[in-house]
């Protein structure tokens, strides 16, 4: 596709090359994927080096001719990240980075001064954090505790800033961005006073942007130690799922054996009968926590024109929150008989 548009940009270049010119002032994309993952990527993501950069190119253009004003950055790499989560599909591609944005600009309490020492208190506490080593196929393993959140401390949208934070950091990766990740949620102790702070408004937002509105491919999520409560949380946000996604979702209970289908022991902690060792959570934080220029160098870049916003947006806020609120009211006897 042949670039010869002119849009608002966050890089220095404002113009749109053709196909795989370099744009001056843009760091030069070099591929870091090893030979096994470019064949991967070729394979499930119909990635062809070859075609890359014009793929990336195509992108930047349509960007440039449909949202002229969004305010994104357009820098290879970036732009990458949502070809290889919508498999080169340029309009899904577009779609999903109007999303982000979109996400982003319609939750101020989760996006508003988001950065890594913000979300100190979150990360001391354990909710979240990522296992130290991968798992057969590569990916990354985010582990979530609801149960080392006390609501009383600070409210559920600190989590959720986290772990957005978590999956920024993630998918810098490459080989994230064609690997994916899996999740392990453990809900142990959840009860449920603490399950009613995940009404439908917070599960369709959430859902939203892992779903539709951030660039990377969650391969798997792994529930373990549910209470009987989690049929009510899961009846919240299993209408919002995408089938796809829901057959990704693996309830464990107290069976360590069933875990250790989907993840081996060899990588797993000691928590969660594997053989890595306690579950460290320092080596994570401190990861995350040096990165704090970079998230504020990368963020600076996504900025809000102030004449604009992008269009197919969600249904307004207060209208969403209201249509959730009622929703929430029909989902508390679930509930409660399920407790």
């Amino acid at each position: 596709m042949s670039g010869d548009s002119d849009c608002t940009r966050t890089s220095p270049s404002a113009g749109s090359p053709s196909d795989n010119e370099f744009l001056p002032g843009q760091p030069r994309y070099v591929c870091s994927l090893s030979p096994d993952l470019i064949t991967k990527a070729r394979e499930e993501l119909q990635e062809k080096p070859e075609w890359r950069l014009r793929d990336v190119q195509a992108l930047r253009d349509m960007v440039c001719k449909d949202y002229p004003s969004l305010g994104t950055c357009l820098d290879d790499a970036f732009l990458l990240r949502f070809l290889r989560a919508r498999k080169f599909d340029y309009d899904r591609a577009l779609q999903l980075l109007v999303n982000y944005h979109t996400c982003r600009r319609t939750w101020p309490e989760v996006f508003n001064n988001l950065k890594p020492s913000a979300i100190k208190p979150v990360l001391d506490s354990g909710f979240v954090t990522v296992l130290p080593h991968l798992d057969p196929e590569g990916r990354h393993v985010v582990c979530i505790r609801p149960d080392r959140w006390t609501p009383s401390n600070y409210p559920i949208t600190e989590n959720i800033r986290a772990i957005y934070l978590t999956l920024e950091k993630l998918i810098q990766s490459e080989e994230t961005q064609v690997n994916g990740i899996v999740i392990l949620a453990d809900y142990k102790g959840v009860s449920l006073s603490k399950a009613s702070h995940f009404g439908p408004f917070v599960a369709k937002k959430v859902i939203g942007i892992l779903q539709d509105g951030f660039p990377i491919r969650i391969k798997a999520v792994n529930i373990i130690n549910e209470p009987r409560i989690f049929k009510g949380i899961f009846a919240i946000i299993k209408p919002f799922l995408k089938e796809k996604i829901a057959n990704r979702f693996f309830l464990h209970g107290c069976d360590l054996n069933s875990l250790h289908q989907n993840i081996p022991p060899v990588i797993l902690p000691e928590e969660y009968g594997g053989t890595a060792g306690k579950l460290d959570i320092s080596a994570w934080n401190e990861l995350l926590l040096a990165s704090e220029e970079d998230f504020l160098h990368d963020f600076s870049q996504l900025v809000l024109p102030c004449d604009s916003s992008p269009h197919e947006m969600l249904v307004s806020g207060d209208a969403e929150e209201k249509q959730c609120d009622d929703s929430l009211r029909g989902m508390k006897p679930q509930l409660y008989y399920c407790y």
